[in-house]
């Protein structure tokens, strides 16, 4: 595997999943966010497969080719860290480090919490880890009083087919706005908003770029279009409409610390640092092995798209104080 990216399917917790694989050497596993697929770490993948890492990119369940179960709630919180858990042990591995971006982040985090034995150590970009609290509201009660008159973004996708409707009409346009409005590059005005009005879709807050983004070549869009034209959006949104059901799953939790060597990376321009703000400031408390907390300036919600080299130099960084 040290030469060559490969593509390959394994079973796990199910279902069968679409792997990307390349390098020899401790085994890391890149958890991508919505509305992406295991191409999102492609910068990723030959600079950590280099330095002497196994890298695994998974199409997480729902997504690109991996299985994308028809029922709803089939896609809670413990079923997508068991698919990673089950993942590491179809590698015939014991331990992994795990990174993990947008919605990959709280795959990760919550795998790093519930089996520390099998991920001793973290990696979360741009998605604060947000802990487990007892007063914590249910998710969507949360959102209904954030978007008072309007909508959340979130709130907008509980309902199944609406989301999908407005996404899937145009994949190609979808793609652009949203790898254009939720990054570095737009100015104020142009930039995606997670707050919109009851007579607006999601993507009206953001426009069409005229010319993609530096960081964005037409092939890398090709890649995120051919991928949702043959699946849909469903099985991404789907991890959204068990927001409710994560909640309940995870009480048990509540109180829980992760203490593993830990590293989080996120844009200045980030969305996400915007609503997430008080857990990010936070984040020490309830990540006592947190080691570094960087905020690259002008940048986005893309990170590891954006600013490969420095997300790679941090990723690299990290991963040699670690035991090989």
């Amino acid at each position: 595997m040290s030469g060559q990216l490969q593509h390959r399917f394994i079973e796990t917790n199910g279902i069968r999943m679409h792997i990307a694989e390349k390098g020899q050497g401790p085994l890391v596993i890149l958890c991508h966010g919505f509305p992406e697929c295991w191409y999102s770490w492609h910068h990723q993948i030959d600079a950590l497969a280099a330095a002497g890492y196994r890298v695994v990119a998974p199409d997480q369940r729902g997504y690109g080719q991996t299985d994308r179960p028809e029922p709803i709630e089939a896609y809670h919180i413990l079923n997508l860290t068991a698919d990673i858990v089950g993942l590491v042990h179809a590698l015939g591995e014991k331990q992994a480090t795990i990174v993990g971006h947008d919605w990959g982040a709280p795959v990760a985090w919550t795998c790093a919490a519930i089996r520390p034995d099998v991920f001793p150590a973290l990696v979360v970009l741009s998605v604060p880890f947000f802990g487990y609290d007892w007063s914590d509201p249910v998710p969507t009660e949360g959102m209904k009083h954030l978007a008072g008159d309007g909508w959340f973004y979130q709130l907008y996708f509980q309902d199944p087919g609406r989301a999908e409707a407005e996404l899937e009409a145009d994949v190609r346009l979808t793609m652009r706005k949203f790898l254009y409005g939720l990054s570095g590059n737009p100015p104020p005005g142009e930039r995606w908003n997670f707050l919109f009005g009851k007579d607006s879709g999601v993507l009206d807050s953001t426009v069409d770029p005229e010319v993609l983004p530096d960081w964005l070549t037409a092939a890398d869009l090709d890649v995120f279009v051919q991928t949702f034209e043959k699946t849909g959006f469903r099985g991404g949104l789907n991890w959204y409409r068990n927001l409710d059901r994560m909640w309940a799953l995870t009480r048990c939790m509540c109180g829980t610390k992760i203490r593993q060597p830990s590293l989080f990376v996120a844009g200045e321009l980030d969305v996400t640092m915007a609503m997430y703000r008080a857990q990010f400031d936070t984040m020490e408390r309830n990540m006592p092995g947190l080691t570094r907390k960087i905020v690259l300036p002008e940048t986005g919600h893309w990170i590891q798209q954006e600013r490969p080299s420095e997300v790679n130099t941090l990723l690299l960084e990290f991963l040699a104080t670690l035991p090989r």
